[in-house]
């Protein structure tokens, strides 16, 4: 990541959280930070190599699963966002093109760019993707929080 650009489109704050996250985060279903580091022109986030591709480009090659491929998958996910909501952690930005398929087939979040540790209040941030949106998040009415993930 430039830190020129980071500067220019305000996302310090963006990467501070999505580095604190990560390091917060270790869990056998969340992508593993192995390395962060900065030159004078660049930041780093080193994270492992999940060679099993998307969630979604294997669901459009198989058109669909069988239910208990999607059970295992949904409970994995649900450990995974849920080990991030018992350390006070928005995911915000839940999809399958953000799961990743390990080599002994488990699952594998990644992209904690709008990840964020969660204040009392929630937040009224609208950002995620906005075919998966959550209905209060697109709403801004009030704050949203753990459930909008």
């Amino acid at each position: 990541m430039k830190k020129g650009e980071l500067v220019e489109k305000n996302c310090i704050n963006y990467v501070h959280d999505e580095k604190s996250v990560l390091v917060a985060a270790s869990h056998p279903f969340i992508v593993h930070l192995r390395y962060a580091f900065q030159t004078p022109a660049k930041l780093y986030l080193i994270l492992d190599f999940i060679p099993g591709g998307e969630l979604f480009s294997r669901l459009n090659a198989e058109n669909f699963f069988l239910e208990p491929m999607a059970v295992f998958y949904a409970a994995e996910i649900v450990l995974a966002i849920s080990h991030l909501h018992s350390r006070n952690i928005i995911y915000r930005d839940l999809k399958p093109e953000n799961l990743l398929i390990q080599t002994d087939g488990h699952i594998c979040l990644t992209d904690f760019g709008l990840a964020k540790p969660l204040n009392v209040e929630g937040t009224r941030t609208l950002c995620g993707t906005l075919a998966y949106l959550a209905p209060e998040v697109v709403s801004r009415k009030n704050p949203y929080g753990k459930p909008a993930d």
